[in-house]
């Protein structure tokens, strides 16, 4: 008798793994594929620079998986090359979702390894990054890059990123992929704080002021917490508007908030 109720504990115990095991199966996963503007930052408790990819798991909520595969000075040709791609997709599963947004170094024309010419290789990356991910049960969601902090002597904010965002709209229509203006978002949060006040949405700092950059750093193209915090947030509530599944995920708050004012 004692040797029969030894058996069904051990039993129930098998069995509450399992269940454990097929629920953490189940559980949708958002991969982020791109470059530094989106990527984890190391240091994240000291470092100033974020990026918006890595503020995701506390804009969502606990029930979907976060994996940023977003990686510094990657272009759409050497996340490929590098085999980061392949890494990404073997692991897709059947309603996962992958957002997908580069631009920045693929306009890096003096090298080689990350250059992509936008109508030719940038925009058949990009539908290799559709279709595979199509092919593996899972949604793509296609990203334009954000702006950098680019005013003129005028004030005027003005474009870095040439035909990259055209093209990526047009693969997006083509090919009827979901697609997040992420230009026209943070463009419209860069004018709407001005040329002053949008220097805190990205890393204005003189030297002494922050220990983990001691010599000061002035960059337009990266995100401070602040800023990555908002643009990331500016994703969402479009994903939301859009109506995409992935909107059950977002946390109510993030999608009350007035985000385009200083």
């Amino acid at each position: 008798m004692e040797k029969l109720k030894r058996m069904d504990k051990m039993i129930l115990c098998l069995l509450m793994i399992l269940s454990v095991k097929v629920t953490a199966q189940q559980k949708t996963t958002l991969y982020l594929i791109g470059d530094s503007t989106m990527s984890d930052k190391k240091d994240p408790e000291e470092n100033p620079e974020h990026g918006w990819g890595q503020m995701l798991p506390q804009l969502m909520t606990s029930e979907i998986n976060i994996k940023n595969h977003a990686v510094n000075g990657r272009s759409t040709r050497s996340f490929i090359s590098e085999g980061r791609w392949e890494r990404v997709k073997s692991k897709l599963q059947p309603g996962d979702f992958v957002f997908i947004q580069f631009g920045h170094n693929d306009q890096k024309i003096k090298d080689p390894e990350r250059y992509t010419n936008p109508f030719t290789q940038y925009r058949a990356n990009l539908e290799k990054f559709v279709r595979e991910t199509r092919e593996k049960g899972a949604t793509p969601v296609l990203m334009s890059s954000i702006v950098r902090r680019n005013f003129n002597d005028e004030g005027t904010l003005v474009d870095t990123h040439g035909e990259y965002p055209l093209v990526i709209r047009m693969v997006a229509k083509d090919l009827e992929v979901p697609f997040i203006d992420m230009q026209l978002l943070t463009e419209q949060l860069e004018i709407a704080y001005g040329p002053e006040a949008s220097k805190d949405l990205h890393l204005h700092l003189e030297p002494g002021e922050d220990p983990y950059e001691p010599d000061g750093r002035h960059d337009d193209t990266h995100l401070s917490e602040k800023g990555a915090t908002i643009v990331a947030s500016l994703a969402l509530q479009e994903i939301a508007k859009q109506g995409l599944e992935l909107k059950k995920f977002v946390k109510p708050e993030v999608l009350k908030k007035d985000l385009i004012k200083k």
